[in-house]
């Protein structure tokens, strides 16, 4: 439909209502009193912090007074009010300095989202079907009381589970401390993307189980290995805003940066060398380096300090690890390793980083300390122009992982506070089974996907801007961060804050929490206390990370190991490699209709799934560029249109990861295919993390190019001149 279309259909739809009410008092439009004092015309601006990544972005949110369509009472009716209109990055905070990524622009739709959840609601259908009947506050909470108190009354609170994300705060933090007061274990986390590996590696090499800052703005040289700083990896906001600080020319000359990867994402594309890779080498490329470095007297070994001695063979200057072995495991010619080797060293400060696919094969951990050796090799720990670790408030809070519901005994209550393991996990893990054997399950998401359609009660949640928030950064600044903002504007629906929710049943319980926890999750931040602000770049140490210590013994050193892949490969010829979507990231934000219409930044795709294929690779296998593909691992297969990349390695496919939701909202229901359903459910060694780079698959056409099947921008005008903005819509 276009935009002349839908603004007639509007306008008959407005005056088709509007006179249906008249002389129907069912239908008459209630309007309720304005609950705040509001100045016409003028905006006001308020802090808030974006939740849809880690990152912890501060915003401020533009509010102008409105109409707008709310529940009061339980009622609908229409009330004027301050709405906010447009976010955008607060200019004080450390960690966005003002800036905002497409992700944090698009977040305002998480509150007028049309399909919004408006209030709570419990399962009639079978689990997993979605269909729910509307209920009230003092029902939904009834239920939630009396399921614990059956747990209470059986002396078996250990049976009670809670299922979030991952993210360090004071939010994480009070609902560890509730599920302890209860006499639960502690909070399962789950995330596809996770961090962890390189938490461990950290730990191990410097003491500090947390993601590093990397001072970008004063490096001279920076190595990436597979990481996509610039696009989609951590604090990308503060970190594409340190590149570009870096890329101003300085006293010392331009600086450089070198990526390795076997793919061009988009930080490969900012950068100044590409290096190709073979997938699961890159931290043997990084021990080149060093080797070449230690062996011309450039650093000496022992330099490194203890993450050189997590290196097995370090201190014998790493024999194994010479070009030109190098070059028969990576496919790096020897003479660039020996020449990047020597800039490194030369260009001081340098800096290099590892995240993302080179960590989510089964040598994970390996590349990780290889790369955190080389830092500390040339000197770049806890430095200007170096790698360094923001000091955290307090202990890391404990947590488990999915594996303990999926493999061991299933909990009988559990809650689950905005997670979607179900689609983002590989089908062979069987998550959805796994929640059929639980008796009882509560959401607190504000929309139903594919997980909280299992649920058997859902307590819908403020959106972010209708609610108290905060943030404990990990990194993005050089200084400690912890932030907190009120409200931006009221509540739309009748929605709770889900802490206020828990905290509320804690004292409605049959044996309320004694001491009692606070009344409000505003209670416990006004609490908390105060985060010094101290600045770690040029200290000599780094702060131990919740329950590691600095002087605490090393394990065995690490040897390198060759990456295992599930499917062999004379079966399975190609590397598979899903990757965040700059977008999607990884699907948790495919309900929002702007992020669905922005183009990927490197293939211009929109609204569809693609798969990538070397342009050479596919003129041999006469595959053109739009032709449907079917991408089979061991796991299953999944069909999806071809997208000619000249920047990917011939032995590899890639897929954004994002899309195939089955019940995720009208926007992301049915829009493409989810590359994680056909992944191995193998992990990486030493750990409990998913090595979603460990899976081979095979390639076959099986059509040309069809519909809507392949969507870019801008494309489809010059391909097929009947259609309009790549969308299949006719003038």
């Amino acid at each position: 439909m276009d935009r002349r279309n839908f603004i007639k259909l509007t306008a008959i739809s407005g005056t088709t209502a509007a006179l249906t009410a008249c002389g129907n008092p069912e239908n008459q439009i209630i309007r309720f009193i304005p609950e705040e004092d509001l100045v016409p015309g003028i905006a006001t601006w308020k802090p808030s912090i974006c939740p849809l990544c880690s990152a912890g972005c501060g915003v401020i949110a533009r509010v102008m007074e409105g109409d707008a369509e709310v529940f009061r009472n339980g009622k609908p009716g229409v009330i004027r009010m301050g709405l906010a209109k447009k976010l955008e990055g607060n200019p004080e905070d450390a960690i966005s300095q003002g800036k905002l990524c497409s992700r944090g622009q698009a977040s305002i739709q998480v509150t007028y989202h049309p399909d919004r959840l408006a209030n709570p609601r419990k399962r009639t259908g079978e689990r997993g079907s979605g269909q729910f009947a509307d209920i009230s506050w003092d029902e939904a909470i009834k239920e939630l009381v009396g399921q614990l108190d059956a747990l209470v009354a059986a002396d078996d609170q250990a049976s009670l589970a809670l299922l979030t994300k991952p993210r360090r705060g004071r939010r994480l933090a009070l609902l560890a401390q509730w599920l302890q007061r209860f006499g639960a274990k502690a909070p399962v986390t789950f995330e596809l993307f996770s961090d962890d590996v390189l938490r461990r590696a950290n730990e191990i090499s410097f003491g500090a189980a947390q993601l590093p800052t990397l001072d970008f703005e004063h490096a001279q040289y920076v190595v990436s290995f597979g990481s996509d700083f610039l696009g989609t990896w951590n604090s990308s906001v503060a970190q594409s805003a340190a590149y570009g600080r870096m890329r101003q020319s300085g006293p010392g000359g331009r600086a450089k940066l070198v990526h390795a990867d076997a793919r061009l994402s988009q930080t490969a594309g900012n950068a100044d060398e590409f290096v190709a890779i073979k997938p699961g080498t890159e931290g043997v490329l990084a021990l080149g380096m060093a080797h070449v470095i230690i062996a011309n007297n450039l650093r000496p070994a022992n330099g490194a300090g203890r993450a050189g001695a997590a290196i097995d063979g370090w201190a014998g200057g790493l024999a194994a690890f010479t070009p030109a072995e190098i070059e028969k495991k990576t496919g790096v010619a020897a003479a660039k390793v020996e020449r990047l080797a020597k800039e490194f060293a030369a260009a001081m400060p340098a800096v290099a980083l590892v995240s993302g696919a080179p960590l989510a094969h089964s040598n994970g951990l390996f590349q990780a300390l290889a790369v955190n050796a080389l830092n500390a090799l040339v000197g770049s720990v806890n430095v200007p122009g170096g790698v360094s670790f923001i000091p955290q408030p307090g202990p890391a809070v404990a947590t488990r992982g999915l594996n303990e519901i999926l493999q061991g005994a299933a909990p009988k209550v559990l809650l689950l506070d905005d997670v979607n393991p179900v689609f983002a996990s590989p089908a062979a893990s069987k998550v959805a089974d796994a929640l059929k054997r639980i008796p009882f399950i509560a959401s607190f998401g504000s929309f139903v996907d594919e997980t909280s359609a299992m649920a058997d009660l859902i307590l819908p949640d403020h959106s972010f801007l209708e609610q108290w928030v905060e943030a404990v950064p990990e990194s993005g600044s050089a200084k400690a961060v912890a932030v907190s903002a009120g409200p931006v504007m009221r509540p739309l629906f009748d929605t709770r804050p889900t802490l206020d929710v828990l905290l509320d049943v804690s004292r409605k319980l049959a044996k309320p929490f004694a001491p009692a926890l606070p009344n409000t999750f505003e209670e416990y931040l006004s609490a908390a206390a105060p985060v010094a602000a101290t600045d770690r770049r040029g200290g000599t140490s780094v702060p131990p990370a919740a329950g590691a210590s600095k002087d605490a013994p090393l394990r065995t050193a690490v040897a390198y190991a060759d990456p295992v892949f599930d499917g062999d490969a004379a079966q399975f010829p190609y590397y598979f490699l899903p990757y965040a979507s700059q977008t999607l990231s990884d699907g948790s934000t495919a309900h929002l209709p702007w992020l669905q219409e922005i183009p990927d930044p490197m293939s211009s795709a929109m609204w569809c799934s693609w798969v990538e294929l070397n342009e050479q690779k596919a003129a041999e296998l006469k595959i053109a560029q739009g032709d449907l593909i079917e991408i089979t691992s061991t796991q299953g297969s999944v069909r999806a249109h071809a997208f000619l990349n000249p920047g990917l390695a011939p032995d590899a496919v890639a897929m954004p990861v994002g899309q195939g939701h089955t019940n995720f909202t009208r926007y992301a229901t049915g829009v493409g295919v989810n590359p994680i359903a056909i992944l191995s459910p193998a992990v990486v060694a030493d750990t409990d993390v998913l090595a979603w780079s460990s899976t081979r698959v095979k390639i076959a056409r099986v059509g040309g190019p069809e519909g809507d099947g392949l969507i870019l921008f801008g494309g489809a005008t010059r391909e097929r001149p009947d259609w309009t903005h790549g969308r299949g819509e006719e003038h």
